[in-house]
C-alpha cells in the first residue's frame, strides 16, 4: 500500500509551481511557514514513509502534498546515495551539507527530475519563490 500525505487540506496554503509550501520544523525563516517542533511535518512523513514508498512504481496522486512527498522521497534517495562509502560522521555531514549547497533544478529547467509533476512558474515572483524553496533557504532539522 502506498502511503499518502496527511496534509490534504489545502485552504490557505501558498503554492509555488503547484507545490504547497507546507509548515516545516525550522528555526530559519524561509518561504514556508514554521511548524511546531512537536508536530509532524511533510519531511517527517517523507522519512517515515520512505522505506515503503520506494518499492512502488506507481503512485496515485491524491493531493499536491503527495507531489511534494514524491519529490522529498527522491531527494532522500539522492542524499542516501551521497552517503554511500562515507565512513565517518564528519564525511557524511560534509556530503549532506555539500548536497544542500548545490543548485537544484526547478520545474521548467532541463534537469528537473519530474517534468510535468509540478506546473511551470506563472510569474517571476513564483519562479524566485521556487528557487528559494529549492535553494536550501528553509533548512530542515531532523
Amino acid at each position: 500500500m502506498v502511503y499518502h500525505s496527511s496534509f490534504v487540506d489545502e485552504e490557505g496554503v501558498t503554492k509555488a509551481c503547484g507545490c504547497p509550501l507546507l509548515p516545516l520544523k525550522s528555526h530559519i525563516k524561509g518561504p514556508a511557514p514554521a511548524s511546531d517542533q512537536d508536530r509532524t511535518d511533510i519531511v517527517d512523513e517523507a522519512i517515515t514513509f520512505f522505506r515503503a514508498n520506494v518499492f512502488f512504481r506507481n503512485f496515485d496522486i491524491k493531493s499536491s502534498a503527495d507531489k511534494l512527498l514524491i519529490y522529498l522521497t527522491f531527494y532522500i534517495n539522492v542524499a542516501l546515495k551521497r552517503l554511500e562509502g562515507r565512513r565517518t560522521l564528519a564525511e557524511g555531514t560534509k556530503a549532506i551539507i555539500n548536497l544542500g549547497l548545490e543548485k537544484v533544478p526547478v520545474p521548467g529547467e532541463p534537469n528537473f527530475p519530474f517534468p510535468g509533476l509540478f506546473a511551470l512558474p506563472q510569474s517571476q515572483k513564483e519562479a524566485e519563490m521556487t528557487l528559494r524553496v529549492a535553494g536550501s533557504e528553509n533548512h530542515i532539522e531532523c
